[in-house]
């Protein structure tokens, strides 16, 4: 796919048709639904030319895992595919599904700096993955997973100490900041496919009506 082409991700991880009411308003958005499929592309079309050490493989396997934590099926479905397509090996996608299920969880935690916000802290769980997973897994995909739920659930609480665990691992700081960015448009993509699917799926009496003041922003 590339960024001429009408459809986009977003559409074929909702099922939105041409010519929905709801296909109708995103067309209204162009440029909105230019910038989210560039940034899909930028992210994981290989023919682009991929920057850095940062696979294509290992980045699909970090969107299914990250999928999986939103529990969105459709994407996660979506990147295991793509990752099987970039020639990933399937007892590896396996692994990774299996710590997704394992470190599903809800959120976000975190603490404050002390002050006034405290009382909004939330402890939750942090995450590595299995022994046995993560010598499948290896120690570059074991830290981006564990980078990756640290994002996810725990946005406030990542530290240099974090950051240096992927250097560790075998990570460059350009490739961390691709991780990172990767993550960070995943949680866009899944919040926007949830508010359509959830306007896709809504009784015809609720569906937004076409016109020129659509507030719908993807």
């Amino acid at each position: 796919m590339t960024s001429s082409t009408t459809s986009d991700v977003i559409d074929q991880l909702t099922g939105i048709p041409p010519g929905h009411a709801i296909d109708t308003i995103r067309s209204r958005r162009a440029q909105a639904r230019l910038h989210g499929q560039n940034s899909y592309l930028a992210l994981f079309e290989p023919s682009l030319g991929i920057d850095g050490e940062f696979t294509a493989p290992e980045r699909f396997a970090v969107a299914a895992f990250v999928s999986a934590l939103h529990r969105q099926p459709q994407a996660t479905a979506f990147y295991v595919e793509g990752f099987a397509r970039n020639g990933g090996d399937a007892s590896l996608i396996d692994a990774v599904l299996s710590e997704a299920a394992t470190a599903e969880s809800s959120g976000p935690y975190g603490r404050y700096p002390a002050g006034p916000l405290t009382a909004e802290d939330a402890p939750g769980p942090a995450y590595r993955a299995s022994e046995a997973n993560a010598r499948l897994l290896g120690p570059r995909l074991s830290a981006a997973l564990a980078h990756a739920h640290l994002l996810v659930f725990h946005p406030r609480d990542a530290s240099a100490p974090d950051l240096q665990a992927l250097l560790d691992a075998g990570w460059s700081t350009t490739d961390i900041v691709t991780l990172s960015q990767l993550v960070a448009f995943l949680a866009y993509q899944v919040r926007v496919v949830a508010g359509l699917q959830a306007l896709r799926d809504a009784p015809a009496t609720a569906q937004p009506e076409v016109s020129t003041r659509e507030t719908v922003q993807s």
